[in-house]
C-alpha cells in the first residue's frame, strides 16, 4: 500500500503539476519530434526515483520511465481531435496499472525508511483534489461545452478552476473529519452564488454546462472523501 501510494503521488504530481498546458500542445503539435515528451518522461523517472528513495529499486524507476515513453508516444501518434477524450482515459487506466503490476510484483518488499501511509493517503488526496481534478473534469464536459461563453468582465484569471480546487479540497475536510453538514453548507453556499450566472445567461446549454460541471467537482470530492475514509 505504502509503495503503491508514492507511485500513484510520482504520477500525479508528473502528469499534471509538472506538465504545463504548453508542454501537452506540443506533444500533441510535433508528437515524437516534441522534447518535452523526452523532458515529461524523464519527470516522472526522477519523481519515482525520489518517491521510492532507494538504489536498490532503481529498475521500479526505470520501469515507469520505460512503460510512460511506451504509452504516451503511442498516444500522441493515434491521438485525433475525436479521439482525445477517450485516449486520455486509456492512457490513465494503462499509468496506473502499470504502477499497479509493480506494486502487486513487489508486494513483500521493505523499503529503507517508512512514511505514514495516513499521510500519504492524505497527500495523495489533496494531490488529485487539485489540478488532476480539474483536467478530469475539463476533460469530462468538454463534448457538452456551448458555443455560447458567460461574459468574464471583471473576473480573475482561471478563478473558476481555483474555486473548484478549494470546494473539492474543503469538501474532503469536511468528510474526512466527519463533518457532512459542512459539505451541504457548502453545496447551498455554491448554488446561491452561481444562481445569479444561471440567471443571467440566456443560454440553457450554459446553464447546463455549468451545473455538470459543478455537480461533478462535488462528486469526485465526495467520492475521494469516502474512499479516505475508507482506507484510512
Amino acid at each position: 500500500m505504502e509503495i503503491l501510494l508514492r507511485l500513484l503521488i510520482a504520477h500525479l504530481i508528473g502528469d499534471f503539476l509538472l506538465q504545463p498546458n504548453k508542454w501537452v500542445k506540443n506533444k500533441e503539435k510535433k508528437k515524437l519530434r516534441s522534447g518535452k515528451l523526452y523532458i515529461h518522461v524523464l519527470i516522472h523517472f526522477m519523481l519515482s526515483f525520489i518517491m521510492l528513495w532507494d538504489a536498490k529499486l532503481w529498475y521500479i524507476p526505470v520501469t515507469i520511465g520505460i512503460s510512460h515513453l511506451i504509452i504516451d508516444s503511442a498516444k500522441v501518434v493515434f491521438q485525433k481531435k475525436k479521439n482525445k477524450r477517450f485516449l486520455f482515459f486509456i492512457d490513465q487506466i494503462l499509468h496506473i496499472i502499470v504502477i499497479a503490476a509493480i506494486c502487486f510484483s513487489i508486494n513483500s518488499l521493505e523499503l529503507n525508511f517508512k512514511l505514514n501511509t495516513g499521510l500519504l493517503l492524505i497527500l495523495a488526496a489533496v494531490i488529485f483534489l487539485t489540478k488532476p481534478s480539474a483536467v478530469l473534469i475539463k476533460i469530462l464536459i468538454s463534448v457538452y461545452t456551448p458555443k455560447t461563453e458567460m461574459k468574464k468582465d471583471g473576473s480573475l484569471q482561471n478563478a473558476g478552476t481555483y474555486i473548484g480546487m478549494l470546494e473539492r479540497l474543503l469538501v474532503f475536510v469536511f468528510i474526512a473529519t466527519n463533518h457532512w453538514e459542512g459539505v451541504g453548507f457548502l453545496i447551498a453556499a455554491k448554488s446561491i452564488f452561481r444562481f445569479n450566472d444561471l440567471t443571467q445567461s440566456k443560454d440553457r446549454k450554459l446553464t447546463e454546462y455549468i451545473l455538470i460541471g459543478t455537480l461533478l467537482s462535488f462528486g469526485i470530492a465526495i467520492l475521494t472523501g469516502i474512499i479516505y475514509q475508507y482506507f484510512n
